[in-house]
């Protein structure tokens, strides 16, 4: 029987710990992921995400092209007539697969570390590739307080732009962020009251930011941003709350309901309440880039060994460390063992290569069920273990991005940081 097809796997809904148990023990202490696709109905693809051309549309052309894949994920998509597993990432064990939810509710604190499980009994973050072919609604996302008002979690986020991703910066390579210093409260609402009139002017209360691969930000919740078409690697916390405060984008109507989906429904109409969900402050922050961009810091200067590790995501959303990221990148021929202080979810972006008994292998073009050797999710004792990577390519670089749980970094540099802390 063929593996190459998620196809040809048996799904198993429950009792997964000995198939959990049976993989740590062949792999190393790391768990193989099957690729996780996501639609949006309300955007179009951007082609960067080596999903083979005809499978953009393999949910069906109603539910909207793919132009999300999420990595790591035990976090639902919220989207609309939504597949009962959407957002789900699988575990490829054998010729079985679970999902890491199953497998994380079953065995907690051996994935994902005692700490973490102990406070939320589950994986609480998720990263994403986000992959459009133009820019999206001036929207955002709900903090802890306001998604609890609708049973749900608040979703701070950060971005970071693989080169390996962004070949081309499609048709805007801008994001708006923000409100421009000395906006008022009133000029939001007057947009809020025009939703139906055509375009309804947020953005001419905000600025743009040319976006460059290879940099990043860390955006806090309540905070209107507008992503660009770059192809992004995002690290964030595991919900899908978000607000859409921009009614006509590219020509296509975005409509009331993806404004107040997460909102209390007697809210919906209540325009003051609707602007009151900004953070005000950190909207029209007259240092907005100074404290929200990020460059990568490098962990230590390896290179005469072959490695180097960097820091691409890292700072505090209202003084907590809510998720960080890295960037390995391994010479051709070399080797090299990383210890991490806590489980992590790793995306291969080029090179082929080996990370403890798995194979690592950045594919060139993946179909909508096709298996993959580029996603991993690796437990908290095998990163304190420390992880050994090795390039098998004579050529090639080989690079793989990693993100992680709250609070699991300490040593990692503030915002700013990059200013002084390059090679």
């Amino acid at each position: 029987m063929s593996m190459k097809s998620v196809k040809n796997l048996k799904t198993v809904n429950k009792k997964v710990r000995n198939l959990v148990e049976s993989a740590l023990e062949e792999s190393g202490g790391l768990l193989r992921l099957a690729p996780c696709w996501v639609p949006r109905s309300f955007l179009q693809p951007g082609k960067r995400l080596k999903l083979h051309p005809d499978d953009l549309y393999a949910f069906g052309l109603n539910r909207g092209g793919i132009d999300e894949r999420w990595f790591a994920s035990t976090t639902p998509a919220a989207n609309e007539n939504r597949t009962p597993d959407e957002g789900l990432s699988y575990v490829v064990a054998g010729r079985s697969r679970f999902t890491l939810q199953a497998a994380v509710a079953e065995c907690g604190a051996e994935l994902i570390g005692r700490k973490i499980w102990n406070k939320y009994k589950r994986w609480p973050v998720y990263s994403k590739f986000f992959d459009n072919m133009g820019p999206i609604p001036h929207h955002m996302h709900q903090s802890q307080k306001q998604a609890r008002l609708v049973g749900q979690e608040g979703k701070p986020e950060s971005y970071y732009f693989p080169p390996q991703h962004n070949n081309v910066g499609n048709n805007f390579p801008y994001t708006f962020m923000g409100l421009e210093l000395g906006t008022t409260k009133a000029q939001v609402r007057k947009c809020l009251e025009n939703w139906n009139k055509g375009d309804n002017g947020i953005l001419d209360l905000s600025r743009a930011y040319r976006l460059k691969p290879g940099t990043g930000w860390l955006i806090g919740p309540c905070i209107l941003h507008a992503p660009g078409s770059l192809c992004t690697y995002e690290p964030q916390w595991g919900s899908d709350v978000f607000g859409m405060y921009q009614s006509l984008v590219e020509g296509r109507e975005v409509p009331w309901s993806l404004l107040v989906k997460d909102m209390p429904k007697s809210k919906h109409k209540d325009l003051d309440f609707i602007v009151d969900q900004l953070d005000w402050e950190a909207n029209v922050d007259p240092k907005f880039k100074d404290n929200h961009y990020l460059e990568p810091v490098p962990v230590a200067d390896t290179r005469s060994e072959g490695y180097v590790d960097r820091w691409i995501v890292y700072g505090k959303v209202h003084d907590e460390q809510l998720f960080t990221a890295k960037e390995l990148t391994v010479e051709p021929g070399a080797k090299c063992t990383i210890k991490d202080n806590g489980a992590y979810g790793l995306i291969t972006v080029q090179g082929k290569g080996k990370m403890n008994k798995l194979n690592l292998d950045c594919p060139k073009l993946i179909r909508f069920h096709e298996l993959t050797e580029d996603e991993v999710f690796c437990t908290e004792d095998a990163a304190k273990a420390g992880v050994t990577f090795e390039n098998t390519s004579d050529v090639e670089p080989l690079v793989v991005l990693r993100y992680f749980g709250p609070e699991v970094n300490p040593e990692a540099p503030g915002l700013g940081a990059y200013r002084k802390n390059k090679f």
